[in-house]
């Protein structure tokens, strides 16, 4: 069972979670966020600590950051946005368990004192805006450090709030063109013995 109780959007978040992992969770019911449902998220913030896992659309979004901004210690899970999307639709009721698991094993906390690690250069150096193949870039990176899919702005600051290393960020890079050369063809350069 995961020590964390986890906060979803809606009551059919909650049946894929508990598809995937044995879990406690509470959901938000969209942005609606009653008084009572901030006191149960507030009673399990303090009692067992949260783990964040909103649907990857923009609404999920803006209740992530207003969760994020009450419940500072708060951790969160990025389910990539092409494996919660089925049926036209997009939420984590949507993505496979083994997407949620996945997900649940990458968390990561907020950071409210930004590091300095990445620049503006490195997104633009590592070709993740600016040409045209930069949005499956940055989901493909995004997945792999279970930070999620976002714009350039928004990927550049999960970079810095979220803890991602540049040991991590060389990783996820170079996974991301390793899968890209073996799919091309494109044989790596034998510089002999």
């Amino acid at each position: 069972m995961i020590k964390e109780v986890i906060v979803v959007e809606g009551k059919q978040d909650i049946a894929a979670v508990k598809r995937a992992v044995d879990a406690e969770c509470i959901a938000t019911d969209g942005f609606n966020l009653l008084p009572r449902t901030i006191s149960r998220i507030d009673d399990a913030y303090k009692r067992r600590g949260i783990i964040i896992l909103t649907d990857p659309d923009s609404a999920g979004e803006r209740i992530r950051k207003y969760l994020a901004q009450r419940f500072a210690e708060a951790k969160h899970a990025f389910v990539p946005r092409e494996q919660a999307s089925a049926n036209d639709d997009i939420g984590i009721e949507q993505a496979s368990p083994e997407a949620i698991r996945d997900a649940l094993s990458k968390v990561r906390l907020h950071e409210w004192q930004p590091s300095s690690e990445f620049s503006w250069q490195d997104i633009i150096i590592n070709r993740l805006t600016g040409v045209p193949d930069a949005t499956i870039r940055r989901a493909a990176v995004g997945e792999s450090l279970g930070i999620g899919y976002a714009n350039a702005k928004g990927f550049f600051y999960r970079l810095n709030h979220y803890g991602v290393t540049r040991a991590e960020f060389a990783g996820a890079l170079n996974k991301l063109d390793d899968a890209a050369n073996r799919s091309s063809g494109v044989e790596e350069p034998y510089y002999g013995d």
